[in-house]
């Protein structure tokens, strides 16, 4: 399997627990490595132009709203098949249908709240690792 790069971010409801070693621990077990990690506060044109792609959808706002209520952790995973292997990680967006163990069944309080985002296939890895980051900041 090919080495891969994706984003993570640690969402606010996470941050605000203070959940992000407890997070990056489970992606670390599973074998990811952070090879770039800043915590940051997204403005609203930067969450509304991340989120863009779901700009028709009726919950845009609500997230928008929610990704800049608070800090976010922003990093890039690394490993083999990292994008598969972080969304597995990561677990259903409804915790509820979470498996046992991801981060969203452990972590999250909601669909809505669900405390972690991964990139969904290779070309949008690309697109949001450099939406926050530049090369320079990547040092695996």
């Amino acid at each position: 399997m090919p080495v891969q790069r994706t984003l993570s971010i640690i969402k606010p409801d996470a941050t605000e627990r203070n959940l992000t070693g407890a997070i990056n621990a489970v992606f670390e077990e599973a074998g990811l490595r952070i090879v770039a990690q800043k915590r940051i506060r997204m403005t609203r044109a930067q969450a509304e132009g991340f989120y863009a792609e779901h700009k028709a959808r009726g919950f845009f706002g609500e997230l928008v709203d929610f990704m800049i209520s608070g800090p976010v952790v922003v990093q890039v995973l690394e490993g083999e098949d990292a994008v598969a292997r972080n969304r597995e990680v990561m677990g259903a967006t409804n915790p509820a249908n979470a498996a046992e163990g991801t981060v969203r069944k452990r972590f999250a309080k909601s669909i809505g709240e669900n405390s972690v985002h991964g990139s969904d296939g290779e070309a949008s890895a690309e697109r949001e690792i450099a939406f926050f980051f530049n090369l320079a900041e990547i040092v695996g």
